[in-house]
């Protein structure tokens, strides 16, 4: 292997959990570690950047990033797991609906909105998953967390079916978002299809069908990755000479100037343009190590068009 560090884009398909697909790439690439950027359920489909060796760090600042679904909603049903291959817990008709109507229900569910997570999640109660929980019929208290819900574009109204686009933040449940606005809509509704066109800088464009993942080659694979910083893209950037760039990766701050603005961590890089990883804004116009990057392999940088 030529690359151990990088990231690739994961087009997942329906049927694979998220574990499997970074199984699936440990086998083909015999490394470690190997993570993935946001849980996708089963039945979705989408984007699932994977993050190989050193870019593992970078996991917690795309988890921080928007991502994008489209979701297809079936109105005149609630299930137990919030989508349609749960058990049916109630129907109920449909009411003429415009989209204007659809759109007017969505407004409420924009902003910062707090939800109850689903039972049927991977969140943990007394060292348990609540979807091991769900599927042995218990349930259990869940507090209702805030998120953020940027935008909520309907797209097509052709009852019972409903179609979305929505931007939201780390947390959010798009099949709890569903059944509160079935809810609103005053009929019920369940997730139907999920897919996930978006998470952070990373799209479908040039992602990997999961599918293909089982018959490449290590090598092909790494020739797909992008590199770790390919996360921080448009991220405010430091640069740092040779004598910064040490004490840098020594776990001190370096005194910067410029100094950045604002309190965002910053992409730190040295000479030859390397990233050397993320950096925090300190007091006295210095820049200390969040997480350091030690990539093994220049790759490609850009993203896809």
């Amino acid at each position: 292997m030529t690359r151990r560090s990088g990231i690739l884009v994961v087009d997942k398909a329906a049927g694979l959990t998220s574990a499997d697909v970074v199984l699936l790439m440990r086998r083909r690439l015999r490394v470690r570690p190997v993570g993935h950027a946001g849980t996708l359920d089963p039945d979705a489909t989408g984007v699932l950047p994977i993050l190989v060796g050193e870019a593992t760090k970078l996991t917690p600042y795309l988890h921080d990033t928007d991502k994008e679904y489209v979701a297809t909603l079936r109105l005149g049903v609630r299930t137990d797991t919030q989508d349609v291959g749960g058990t049916v817990l109630a129907t109920a008709p449909v009411p003429p609906l415009s989209a204007d109507d659809v759109r007017a229900a969505a407004r409420r569910f924009v902003g910062r909105i707090r939800q109850v997570p689903p039972m049927y999640s991977a969140l943990r109660h007394q060292g348990r998953r609540l979807y091991e929980l769900a599927r042995e019929g218990v349930e259990v208290e869940r507090a209702a967390r805030e998120v953020v819900v940027a935008a909520i574009d309907v797209e097509e109204v052709a009852p019972p079916a409903v179609r979305l686009r929505v931007v939201c933040g780390k947390g959010t449940y798009i099949r709890t978002l569903a059944a509160d606005l079935g809810d609103v809509l005053g009929c019920g509704a369940a997730v139907e299809s999920l897919r996930r066109t978006r998470v952070g800088p990373f799209g479908l464009a040039g992602s990997v069908p999961s599918d293909e993942i089982r018959t490449m080659e290590g090598e092909a694979l790494a020739d797909r990755m992008l590199t770790p910083d390919a996360a921080l893209t448009g991220w405010p950037t430091v640069s740092l000479d040779a004598r910064d760039a040490g004490r840098f990766l020594h776990g001190q701050a370096v005194e910067v100037t410029p100094a950045p603005s604002g309190a965002a961590p910053v992409a730190v890089r040295g000479p030859g343009d390397v990233l050397l990883g993320v950096g925090e804004v300190v007091a006295g116009g210095r820049v200390k190590p969040a997480r350091i990057i030690h990539a093994d392999h220049p790759g490609r940088r850009v993203l896809p068009a």
